[in-house]
């Protein structure tokens, strides 16, 4: 029976170590499994993002991508090294047990040896006391075995448990730093994206910018044009200081050289036309050309008068607007296909062109004709009674009539292409007319309004805007209804700066009323307004005859702008004092 038990013994512990190698194949076959399944899951993601990625930005998904994989195939070798070495160690463990079990079988062998001594020690009278030695000693050595086995089984299941979960966890954190590095290659595509969205819109925001900053640049030339119109003496008379700075080697002449090239650029351009306010260095500005231009309009119509015998003058129409003759003059000089020219400077042949410009706007026309008329006159037969008596004559009427062209009829005679076209409305902007005020008169609309909107009618010829805008039906004399035309279109009458009058005397109690009256001692200066008491056949009474508008005063001559001077909005002068100036209504601008 002791022998049964010890195969059985030795049978059960077969069986131990069959079921550690089948543990350890489990192991192994779990292990593969598990590595399947993380890499099939960890590719299945990591292409579903990538794709997501490579569509939109490639770039940066794949460097995530690539991180991915590595700490993958980093804990995955990790996770390997570590199950190779678990599996090392439980053949160590098989390979210690067999020797063990080897040891055991020399055991069992001497136990049985011992068992046939025992025999003989039987038939000596010891066999007794021997063989129940030997027993225990089986039993013992039966039980160590089984020990020994259960141990072994133990550790090599504890060892690949161990292993298993070793790999489990490597695989968890290889899926676990795949979704972090999937979900960081979403993040960052998304944030790409919204990148791109913003860096659109402020692309958008740019085009806008620069839209808005194209007009900012052209209102800036305008307002630079202003600025440095006073500037260009001082910088021409600075040349030769500069060329001795240049020469020296100073950064100070780099930036002036910079800044004489832009206005360089802008008096070429048609804004060039606003620097022609100054002198050209041969004694002619723009000013002084316009003013020869007006005189020798002036002359004409009164040639005509003078030349035409007549008994009536009817006097109708207007002449051109001077920035619109400018204007065209500008764009027309200095796009010339053939001889473009710049419009900053003035000199004979460009007076010429002027002239011929102004000529082609505007037109002078007259004729003349007889009408046989039924005359009423009274008298007094000496008894103190009224007689009429009625007369038929025949009176000649001179009919002078002024037409002129706008500046867009003249871009059509011209031919002006879009783009000249758009220079000549740029010029004739609103915002400019301060600057076109300080070219043709000298004067901004700060230091004399009035004087820029009375200059503006200059050449206009029998009154009717002005007399009908005060309410009269037919001509009267209109010297006093031009003056309060004039200052209504400032908006100085509804301020009570001027008043509205038709009769020079109630302009001249007006001011005096008020206290602000200047007798003709007095130098003025730009809109203040001007009354004359003519010497005639009644000789000087005191009382104003004619009135005014004064355009400024220069080196002791009075210069005026004055209605139905001829029946014409014309230019004059006079000496400070002189005699027929009665005195100056000073408005309280």
């Amino acid at each position: 029976m002791a022998d049964i038990k010890t195969r059985d013994a030795v049978k059960g512990t077969i069986k131990t170590i069959d079921k550690a190698a089948i543990a350890s194949e489990r192991m192994k076959a779990a292990y593969a499994k598990t590595k399947d399944k993380a890499e099939q899951g960890y590719y299945a993601d990591e292409n579903s993002a990538s794709e997501y990625a490579a569509d939109r930005y490639s770039n940066a998904t794949e460097r995530i991508a690539e991180e991915g994989v590595h700490q993958f195939n980093k804990q995955g070798q990790k996770g390997v090294k570590t199950t190779q070495e678990n599996i090392v160690k439980a053949k160590d463990k098989v390979a210690d047990f067999k020797q063990k079990r080897a040891a055991k079988a020399a055991e069992k062998k001497a136990a049985q040896n011992m068992s046939e001594q025992a025999g003989v020690q039987i038939r000596h009278g010891t066999a007794r006391r021997t063989s129940a030695q030997t027993v225990k000693t089986a039993k013992q050595t039966e039980k160590t075995v089984k020990q020994s086995a259960r141990s072994t089984g133990q550790t090599v299941k504890t060892a690949t448990k161990g292993t298993v979960k070793t790999t489990q966890k490597s695989v968890k954190t290889a899926q676990a730093t795949s979704k972090a590095a999937i979900k960081t290659a979403e993040q960052t595509a998304k944030a790409t994206q919204a990148a791109a969205k913003a860096s659109a819109k402020a692309a958008q925001r740019a085009a806008q910018i620069a839209k808005a900053t194209e007009k900012a640049t052209v209102a800036a030339i305008k307002v630079a044009v202003k600025a440095t119109v006073a500037a260009v003496k001082a910088i021409i008379a600075g040349t030769k200081a500069l060329i001795a700075a240049i020469a020296a080697g100073g950064w100070v002449a780099v930036v002036v050289i910079i800044v004489i090239c832009l206005i360089a650029l802008l008096v070429g351009s048609v804004f060039g036309i606003f620097f022609s306010g100054e002198d050209s260095g041969n004694g002619m500005t723009m000013q002084s050309v316009v003013r020869e231009i007006n005189t020798e309009y002036d002359t004409q119509l009164d040639e005509i008068q003078s030349g035409t015998a007549h008994d009536v003058l009817e006097m109708s129409g207007s002449r051109a607007v001077w920035k619109e003759v400018l204007a065209v003059y500008s764009v027309k000089t200095t796009t010339d296909p053939d001889n473009p020219q710049e419009v900053a400077t003035m000199d004979e042949s460009k007076k010429q062109l002027l002239s011929n410009i102004f000529w082609e706007m505007n037109e002078i026309s007259s004729r003349t004709e007889s009408k046989t008329e039924t005359v009423i006159t009274e008298s007094d037969d000496g008894h103190g009674n009224i007689v009429q008596t009625e007369t038929t004559v025949t009176r000649t009427y001179l009919y002078i009539t002024v037409s002129h062209k706008t500046a867009e009829e003249m871009a059509d005679q011209y031919g002006f292409n879009e783009e000249q076209r758009q220079q000549l409305s740029e010029l004739l902007a609103e915002e400019n007319n301060s600057l076109w005020s300080q070219v043709l008169y000298g004067i901004s609309v700060g230091d004399g309004e009035i004087v820029t909107v009375a200059l503006s009618q200059v050449g206009n010829v029998g009154g009717q805007p002005y007399w009908s805008w005060y309410g009269f039906e037919g001509r009267v004399e209109w010297c006093a209804c031009f003056v309060s035309w004039c200052a209504n279109e400032c908006g100085y009458i509804d301020n009570g700066i001027i008043p509205k009058y038709a009769l020079c005397s109630d302009g001249v109690n007006w001011f005096k009323d008020r206290g602000q009256w200047a007798d003709n001692t007095a130098e003025p200066t730009a809109g203040q307004i001007i009354f004359f008491d003519w010497d005639d056949e009644n000789g000087q009474d005191g009382v104003s005859d004619h009135t005014g508008i004064v355009e400024k005063v220069e080196n002791g001559i009075v210069y005026t702008v004055e209605g139905n001077s001829g029946d014409t909005c014309r230019q004059r002068q006079y000496p400070v004092g002189y005699y027929e100036i009665l005195g100056y209504g000073i408005p309280a601008y």
